[in-house]
C-alpha cells in the first residue's frame, strides 16, 4: 500500500455520532462539551480539550476502579472542550451502546471506556453473591439515557437466561436482571477448589441478558 493510500484508509471519519468507532479497538468521540472517561484511556486529541481528575467521583466509582482495576491515582477523568477524543484499553474491542431512559446496563469495571456526562452512574455491591465468591462482586451501574462505551477481549455474546456464566468471563447484564452465586460441585472435582470456575452467576430472568466475552479477565471484588 502507498503512503497516501495507507493514510487515507486509517484517517478519522468525519461526521457522524458523537460516539464512533475509529477501528474495532478505537473509540472515536466528537467532543462539544463533556464525557467521563477511563483514566489513562487517551491515547490523542485535537482541538482544545482539557482533562481533570474525578478525586471522589459522585457514587464512589473512583475508589472502586482505582483499587480494583486500574490503580491509577485518578482512574475516572472527565474531559470537556471542542475537538476529538481517541480512547482504547489494550487492544480491548470497544462496543458503543445506546441506552433510553428506561434502561440500565451494569458493567464490570474492567470494561467502562467511557459515557456521556448526562448517564447516570454509581456502584453497587451484589450482596447475594457473597455467599458463593468471597466478598461478593461490586459493579457499576450505568442508567440511561446516554451513550456508553465498554470493552470486550474479542467478540462478546449476548445470552438470554437462564444462564450460567464464569464471573471472570462476564462483562455485564442488563439491568433487568440480577445474578445469584452457585457453586459448581462437579467442576471443583475436576479442577480443584480453587479455582475460580468453581463460582458462577446464575441469571434466571428471561426478560434481560448478559454480555460475556471469550477471555477470563479477573472480576473486581470488594
Amino acid at each position: 500500500m502507498k503512503l497516501d493510500e495507507f493514510r487515507t484508509a486509517n484517517e478519522p471519519i468525519e461526521g457522524g455520532d458523537t460516539f464512533q468507532l475509529g477501528n474495532s479497538k478505537l473509540l472515536d468521540i466528537d467532543l462539544d462539551g463533556a464525557v467521563m472517561a477511563r483514566a489513562g484511556s487517551m491515547i490523542a486529541y485535537s482541538g482544545e480539550i482539557s482533562f481533570a481528575g474525578k478525586a471522589s467521583a459522585e457514587g464512589g466509582i473512583t475508589g472502586f476502579l482505582k483499587n480494583a482495576a486500574t490503580g491509577e491515582g485518578t482512574p475516572v477523568m472527565e474531559a470537556s472542550g471542542d475537538g476529538h477524543l481517541y480512547l482504547a484499553d489494550q487492544g480491548k474491542r470497544v462496543q458503543i451502546i445506546e441506552l433510553d431512559a428506561d434502561e440500565e446496563l451494569s458493567v464490570n469495571g474492567n470494561d467502562v471506556l467511557a459515557f456521556e456526562s448526562r448517564v447516570d452512574y454509581e456502584i453497587r455491591t451484589i450482596d447475594s453473591i457473597a455467599a458463593s465468591s468471597t466478598g461478593g462482586l461490586t459493579n457499576v451501574f450505568l442508567s440511561g439515557p446516554g451513550t456508553v462505551a465498554i470493552t470486550t477481549h474479542g467478540d462478546p455474546l449476548v445470552l438470554t437466561p437462564p444462564v450460567r456464566t464464569d464471573p471472570d468471563a462476564t462483562v455485564a447484564w442488563s439491568g433487568a436482571t440480577s445474578p445469584t452465586g452457585s457453586v459448581n460441585r462437579s467442576l471443583s472435582d475436576l479442577v480443584g477448589q480453587s479455582s475460580e470456575e468453581t463460582y458462577q452467576l446464575e441469571f434466571t430472568d428471561p426478560e434481560g441478558f448478559v454480555i460475556v466475552q471469550p477471555f477470563e479477565e479477573g472480576y473486581p471484588q470488594q
